[in-house]
């Protein structure tokens, strides 16, 4: 249980005003980005069915909650850890059109997270896929992505202040690039964290392009599974990869804060790159999903999560994920945060 007590630190917000300020962020942002990206809202699930690939395995070491079904003889349900193959499929079962998408709001239990400020038993985000032509699977493109993202986010920042203007913005007008591979050049010496806190200090805002693949140490600046986002293909920058990480400073923690993990999905070459470089291809090219998507059955897509309760921590500048989020928490840690006016839910 490693946590972080800001000096000095009080809410910024009672707590009846707090959570109809949480309302108001959630109903802000989605209505945004579902109009700057073109995204229609779906209902998504709570489980999967096991042994389908469908469910997100994340950095490929968390273990999914899962659970016996009754009526269904031996089969097994697992509780989603993110929907990043399922929205991939119903694009493809709505004939989503390139250029448009869907989004849901995503709830998961990741029994797995090692709890502190940030990370919860409990996840919900904005889940969002859309559909893409050939043309489009560029770094350019993803760049493009992000910056409609990151106007949102600008955008709710803005309505945040107009509502509370104790709470004065602190995102940079412009979101800031830059490879896994140039950001390790530029701090050799640092491990891949204090690289993210270092940039993110500097610049504010920063996307951080090519997640998963090795760098010139031997090492990938971060772990990502090997069957949504595309991290192994050359790009026109002459790195590889077409994923990222949207990162910002957050001034309550002094600290890189990671809001969305977001890329251009694989196609049927790259997924089988990523699965044999991972190890995993015997393992996963027979399951339904994956089979869908070598056999060419599912759409190009580019897609993400956004974390909703981190959003709203940040914009209301809480200490801890449990201000603003109701989860289970060890009593040490209650204990501990009540002693610097951080109380959880």
């Amino acid at each position: 249980m490693a946590l972080y007590f800001p000096k000095n630190y009080r809410p910024r917000l009672v707590p009846e005003t707090q959570e109809q300020a949480i309302k108001e962020i959630k109903d802000t942002f989605q209505t945004c980005l579902s109009a700057e990206l073109g995204l229609r809202r779906v209902t998504a699930p709570l489980f999967v069915l096991s042994g389908t690939g469908i469910n997100d395995d994340l950095n490929g070491v968390e273990r999914a909650v899962g659970f016996p079904i009754k009526d269904m003889g031996e089969a097994r349900a697992e509780v989603v850890q993110s929907l990043a193959k399922w929205k991939r499929i119903k694009l493809g079962a709505y004939q989503i059109a390139p250029g448009y998408g869907l989004y849901t709001d995503m709830n998961a239990i990741r029994a797995d997270e090692q709890l502190d400020n940030l990370h919860s038993l409990y996840v919900d985000q904005w889940d969002w896929e859309r559909t893409i032509r050939p043309e489009e699977r560029t770094i350019a493109f993803l760049k493009h992505i992000v910056r409609k993202i990151y106007s949102v986010l600008l955008e709710v920042e803005q309505a945040v202040y107009r509502t509370h203007p104790h709470i004065t913005p602190v995102l940079p007008e412009t979101i800031t690039f830059i490879h896994s591979q140039e950001l390790l050049d530029r701090y050799p010496a640092l491990s891949a964290k204090e690289r993210e806190n270092a940039i993110a200090k500097e610049c504010g805002a920063v996307f951080i392009i090519g997640i998963g693949n090795k760098l010139s140490d031997g090492a990938p600046h971060d772990l990502r599974a090997p069957d949504y986002d595309d991290w192994i293909t050359p790009n026109e920058e002459g790195f590889t990869g077409l994923n990222g990480d949207l990162i910002l400073w957050n001034p309550v923690l002094e600290s890189a804060y990671e809001i969305s993990s977001m890329g251009i999905r694989v196609t049927p070459e790259s997924l089988e790159q990523q699965l044999k470089a991972s190890g995993k291809y015997d393992e996963r090219k027979g399951l339904k999903y994956h089979r869908m998507l070598l056999d060419g059955e599912l759409p190009l897509s580019i897609g993400g999560g956004i974390g909703q309760s981190r959003l709203c921590m940040f914009f209301l500048r809480c200490a801890h994920i449990g201000e603003v989020q109701a989860s289970l928490w060890p009593e040490e840690m209650r204990e501990a945060c009540r002693a610097h006016n951080i109380e959880l839910k």
